[in-house]
């Protein structure tokens, strides 16, 4: 193991299964012998607003929180989320994006419009994995899986074992869930 540590921010809005997928991360590390650190900086969640959790892992890790340009990955659940926690991302980082829309309350209300060009402006500066995680949770069986589909995603780029993430799951997820979460990340994973 290298000193560096890894610092990887997940956004979202409430209910979209943010803070499993920290968890998913976190035990997937602490699995491999890392010091991990994750704290859950939460907005309206409860009301359909930015979630935001940081997951930094390496040999040591003193702080949780990760600053303007420190995000070697941004796993974002939704597109102006992603747009958003930019900011956050290192020059050279990599973004994983769910290319799905939910409209903020501002959007809702007509009091601004949703921006149209958000997946273009990010892969015009970003090293940028956009896809449509909803219809992949679906096909395994739940939209609320769009979480693990995307963890699916990030894992194929880490040097972690494939079968480590499935172990991982298996003691993270409730059982009556674990199927559909188990497709949700094969799916990611093969993408």
């Amino acid at each position: 193991m290298s000193a560096k540590t890894t610092n990887i921010m997940i956004v979202g809005v409430g209910g979209q299964g943010t803070l499993l997928a920290s968890r998913i991360l976190g035990n997937v590390v602490i699995r491999q012998g890392y010091d991990v650190k994750v704290s859950e900086v939460h907005g309206m969640s409860q009301r359909g607003g930015s979630v935001v959790t940081y997951v930094k892992y390496g040999d040591s890790v003193h702080s949780p929180i990760i600053d303007k340009g420190e995000a070697d990955i941004i796993l974002a659940f939704e597109l102006l989320e992603a747009y958003r926690a930019l900011p956050y991302l290192k020059k050279g980082g990599k973004m994983i994006v769910n290319a799905q829309r939910i409209n903020p309350m501002p959007v809702i209300t007509g009091a601004m419009e949703y921006p149209s060009d958000i997946e273009e402006k990010l892969a015009a500066c970003v090293d940028l994995t956009a896809l449509d995680a909803l219809s992949l949770a679906k096909e395994a069986g739940n939209i609320k899986a769009v979480n693990v589909v995307l963890i699916g995603v990030m894992a194929k780029q880490t040097a972690i074992p494939y079968e480590e993430w499935i172990e991982t799951i298996k003691a993270t997820v409730p059982a009556k869930f674990l199927e559909v979460n188990l497709a949700a990340f094969d799916l990611g994973y093969k993408l």
